[in-house]
């Protein structure tokens, strides 16, 4: 269980509302921290807060669209008086599927925005103090994705790579100030947007991971930065990382064919 002297009392959550954000939501209300949870729709937002009041500990909600840029200044205020030992960006998403000449370069502005300029603006809030208190944790959820490039997925992929230099670039700066920072790569996991989003959960080679799952590995492992790829995705992103760049991203290429569903398939 995460340490509450370390990373407590109180933990922010952006994207706290479903998936695994509510699964890390869940398991650290059990282990007695507080909890502020960010994100955009009021209704998931709400049920989430009220079943982690359950186990005794504090919920505020904060429901904010990360996507307006003015949202820092919201959660900064609503979280002015209060000591916030763990921050988790659960928020990223990829929310322009277009190739990347065929997209309107605002769509693309929002992926950066969602999945980077929010990312900073909150790491570079909260941990200033964790510094200062030489104490506290920085656990930024990753994608697989960001191992090789994928069509329809230019900017996500770029970004999610990004995340993870950061992520490793961060635990260097902060490691002899007491605060860790973890990279949580995630691959395939059953969350209610991938189940709306229609992926194949059933394409033989793909490991599907649980969020509830994948959310414990991250805090078990919060402490042993600065990555961890969950579930059984380890080989699958060394062998990402390899020099044949054309072979690894064509075969990966294929199995994200397989992924979407003919129905959607780019030929």
């Amino acid at each position: 269980m995460p340490d509450v002297a370390k990373y407590g009392p109180w933990a922010v959550i952006a994207g706290g509302s479903e998936g695994v954000g509510a699964e890390f939501a869940k398991q650290l209300a059990g282990d007695g921290l507080n909890l502020v949870l960010i994100a955009r729709k009021p209704g998931p937002l709400a049920d989430t807060a009220d079943r982690c009041r359950e186990f005794g500990v504090q919920v505020r909600t904060i429901a904010v669209d990360l996507l307006d840029p003015e949202s820092i200044w919201r959660i900064s205020a609503d979280t002015a008086e209060l000591e916030v030992g763990l921050l988790i960006y659960n928020a990223g998403a990829n929310t322009c599927r277009q190739k990347f000449l065929d997209a309107d370069l605002d769509d693309v502005a929002r992926v950066i925005d969602l999945n980077v300029a929010r990312m900073l603006e909150l790491v570079h809030h909260f941990g200033r103090s964790m510094r200062a208190r030489r104490r506290g944790g920085i656990l930024l959820v990753g994608s697989t994705a960001g191992t090789y490039g994928s069509m329809r997925q230019s900017v996500y992929t770029g970004v999610k790579a990004f995340s993870r230099l950061f992520a490793e670039s961060l635990w260097l700066e902060l490691r002899d100030y007491g605060v860790d920072v973890l990279e949580l790569v995630l691959g395939v996991t059953r969350t209610p947007a991938m189940v709306r989003a229609g992926l194949n959960f059933d394409v033989p080679g793909i490991s599907v991971a649980e969020p509830a799952d994948v959310a414990r590995e991250g805090l078990e492992n919060l402490a042993h930065g600065p990555v961890f790829i969950a579930g059984d995705n380890a080989s699958a992103v060394q062998r990402g990382s390899g020099p044949d760049r054309a072979a690894i991203v064509l075969g990966g290429h294929r199995l994200m064919q397989k992924l979407i569903g003919a129905s959607r398939r780019d030929v």
